[in-house]
Parts: C-alpha cells; structure tokens; sequence
C-alpha cells in the first residue's frame, strides 16, 4: 500500500510513453515547438538509462507521422496506430514488460487522450506520472483542466526534469553525467505558469 502512495519511479519497471506528437498537430497545439523540446530530452534520457520507451500515432492516415525531430526510428521506439484515444487500447499493451508498474505519460492533447490513457492505466493499477512540460492541448483552458482532472483521478505531475533525476536517485548513478548534461539548460517555458 505505501508503495502506491509513494509511487517511486524505477529504471526496470517504468515506461516512457508517447502520446500523438504527430505532424498535423504542430500548428494547433500550445507550445507545440517546445512540448517536443522537453519528449525530446525525455527520450535522450530515458535511452541512456534504458527505460522502455513506446509512442502512439492517432489515426496516421489522417493526422500524419510523429514529428521527426522527436528521432523515433534513431532511438528503435516502436510506434503504435491507435483510432481510440486511449493508449491502453491499442497494441501498445503487447510491447509493455509484464512487471510495469510506473508509465511516464507526455504528449497531446492532455484534455483528450493523455486524460484517457491516464483513466485507463491508472484502472489497471499503474502509477502515472503526466510530465506537465510535455503535455499540452490547444486551448490553455483544456490544459488546465485537464491537469486538474489528471491530479484530482490520482495522476501524479511532474516536471522532466524531475522525473529524469528521480529514474537515477542520486550522482553516484553510473549515468548521472550524461543526464545532467540534458538538464543543464532548464527545460524551454510552455506556459505552464499562464494556466
């Protein structure tokens, strides 16, 4: 019981999931550029401390590939179709290890399927953790709401940077350097003191 209350996250049984940063989006969503900024460095990291990693593309035929500057086939990320908006019904379950218990949630829109992966996960007993510099929508009023729905259904929220250092504990982790030279710019402002 006190492990769910704390959920802390764990390189071995954590998951990076990304959520529809695809192509057609990039002009409708609030802070597009620097939402993609902050997955970006979630990836990087992520990839040096070998947390799986997995993205969904809603509906590609219509919507489009997920933005390349994201670097999806470089870093081997498996990419999910999915015509539902939650991700816990698409394949993408098949590629999450058995012993999962955390799944690290970014991408768009937070009002929409970031909010329905979150209810479906945390229905299946997971801990999700919304990384708030990585989610946005296209009204700041939905994004806002949706972090308080997200907060009030049991999501925790959390910033990248936040995330990154928690995966590795402390600096005696044998990947601190690599990581702390992604964060030693701070994370690009997407607005999140505006809502």
């Amino acid at each position: 019981m006190s492990s769910k209350i704390l959920s802390r996250l764990n390189t071995k049984r954590s998951a990076l999931l990304i959520c529809d940063l695809q192509e057609k989006f990039r002009n409708n969503i609030q802070y597009f550029p620097e939402i993609v900024t902050v997955t970006k460095r979630l990836i990087t990291g992520a990839n040096i401390l070998n947390v799986k990693t997995l993205a969904t593309e809603q509906y590609p035929k219509g919507l489009g590939q997920t933005v390349e500057e994201l670097e999806l086939k470089k870093f081997n990320i498996p990419v999910v179709e999915k015509l539902k908006f939650s991700m816990c019904g698409s394949e993408l379950m098949k590629h999450l290890p058995e012993d999962n218990e955390s799944i690290i949630l970014c991408g768009i829109e937070g009002h929409v399927c970031v909010l329905q992966s979150t209810l479906d996960f945390l229905e299946q007993g997971k801990d999700v953790h919304v990384v708030v510099d990585a989610v946005s929508s296209r009204t700041m009023f939905d994004r806002k709401y949706a972090f308080e729905r997200l907060k009030a259904a049991g999501a925790k929220l959390r910033t990248s940077e936040s995330i990154l250092f928690e995966l590795m504990r402390g600096s005696d982790h044998p990947k601190f350097r690599e990581v702390q030279k992604l964060v030693l710019s701070p994370a690009p402002d997407s607005g999140l003191l505006t809502i």
